[in-house]
């Protein structure tokens, strides 16, 4: 188990979930400190997922401790909720609702002002400002998926929390994501990203942990697991 820092953006202890007799996350340790970015890895159902919920504040944990930029996300999810961002991997864009009137909605439970410049800015960045005044039902995979990353940045949380961003997004949205990153990370922010796609997560972070069985199996950094012995390497660490 790792010691506790609650000086760190994100700490997680002994992290355990369990969906009745399947133990989806058993005994997850993970810290990342502002400034930072880590990547999640390992196969699906591996406990990615579940644990960015955890960490997120929207999946209660049956044991273990979670803080979030000092909050304590077990006791008081909500405080949790309110310095996180957070792309889930499925769904969390209302499908009636237009992207523009998403960010006023976010703008507005979130006390933001003078926001609108930030929100034009994304847009433009993520290309997705013709897609704004549409609701976002008609929204493509890879659309939703770049306007979740807006959304969740668009505030500048200490904490983003991103569930495989890159899922279907054409090349100049992952770069869009990339930048942000960099971006967020410049700005003190944490950045938790899930991703398949070990590339990608080198480009991202410099450090990842690898999740199997909904344990923690190693963390290294993302040069480890790139060419042909790092892709062996991160095989052997799934067998």
């Amino acid at each position: 188990m790792t010691s506790i820092d609650l000086g760190a953006a994100v700490q997680v202890s002994g992290l355990q979930v369990r969906f009745g007799r399947l133990a989806a996350v058993d005994g997850v340790d993970l810290q990342v400190q502002g400034g930072q970015a880590l990547a999640l890895v390992g196969r699906n159902g591996a406990g990615k997922s579940t644990t960015m919920r955890v960490i997120a504040g929207v999946l209660p944990a049956d044991a273990g401790t979670v803080f979030v930029a000092g909050h304590d996300a077990r006791r008081d999810p909500l405080s949790a909720r309110a310095v996180v961002g957070y792309c889930p991997d499925v769904g969390g864009l209302l499908p009636r609702v237009t992207g523009w009137e998403h960010l006023q909605l976010a703008a507005r439970l979130r006390g933001l002002t003078g926001w609108h410049d930030r929100a034009t800015e994304l847009l433009e960045r993520f290309d997705l400002t013709d897609a704004a005044d549409r609701v976002c039902a008609t929204y493509s995979h890879g659309m939703g998926r770049r306007f979740s990353v807006l959304l969740a940045a668009f505030h500048s949380p200490p904490v983003v929390l991103l569930d495989e961003p890159f899922d279907g997004v054409d090349p100049l949205g992952v770069e869009a994501t990339l930048d942000l990153v960099s971006e967020l990370r410049a700005r003190r922010s944490a950045v938790l990203i899930s991703t398949h796609l070990l590339d990608l997560a080198a480009r991202a972070c410099p450090d990842a942990v690898v999740l199997r069985q909904g344990q923690v199996v190693a963390r290294t950094a993302t040069e480890t697991l790139q060419g042909e012995l790092g892709h062996r390497t991160y095989q052997d660490l799934l067998r």
